[in-house]
């Protein structure tokens, strides 16, 4: 049976880098549960459907291919929206808690671990990981590297702007009722602030071998 590897973390944390580095070290399967919420969010805009209508949002969730989740279209600002706003919806958080916790037994049989990332996947969605790891960092470094990323895409840009959006989706995620962002009592915590990927590799890295 695999091993699960849960990283937990705010955004631009350094959550999805990091998870596929382990994902090559190791040959392992990876899912990125904010991808989900990302597709859904997608076939609802593609459908035209009413994103207020639960029925039609858990419609959207048995069109989600696994393989397909690296489309460019999931970073729209409209998905971003859209997929910040459905959420917080219980009943669809139900539906894809049960997708992701039989990713482990459908993808890569021959593999050691499985990475599940996300915000609340050493909280709820695997509560008995085998290795729980809450990533950090202070805001503004974290949005320092946002506005790196996205001067590369295209240059326009606004520190500012990127700094009040991510404290702003801090405030929502540590906040919300259901499945707030926060370490699992037993997760190890690693701090990034002041640690490159690479550094931050190692100490996952060690981390995976001392448990």
């Amino acid at each position: 049976m695999k091993k699960i590897i849960a990283i937990d973390g705010p955004a631009s944390v350094g959550k999805s880098t990091l998870a596929k580095k382990l994902a090559k070290k190791y040959s392992s399967p990876i899912l990125f549960s904010g991808k989900l919420y990302r597709a859904v969010a997608l076939e609802l805009i593609k459908r035209k459907s009413n994103p207020n209508n639960i029925q039609n949002i858990l419609k959207c969730v048995d069109c989600i291919d696994l393989n397909k989740l690296d489309s460019k279209e999931l970073y729209s600002s409209e998905v971003d929206k859209l997929s910040s706003s459905i959420s917080s919806k219980k009943k669809l958080r139900n539906k894809l808690i049960t997708l992701q916790r039989n990713f482990p037994k459908e993808y890569g049989n021959s593999s050691k671990f499985a990475i599940i990332e996300g915000r609340d996947i050493g909280t709820v969605i695997f509560p008995d990981a085998d290795y729980k790891i809450f990533l950090w960092a202070d805001a503004k470094i974290r949005a320092k590297r946002r506005y790196k990323q996205i001067k590369k895409i295209r240059k326009k840009a606004s520190f500012k702007g990127i700094l009040n959006e991510i404290n702003a989706r801090d405030r929502k995620d540590l906040t919300r009722k259901i499945a707030p962002l926060m370490p699992a009592t037993n997760s190890v915590l690693l701090d990034t602030s002041y640690i490159d990927i690479e550094q931050a590799f190692n100490a996952l890295k060690k981390i995976i071998l001392k448990i």
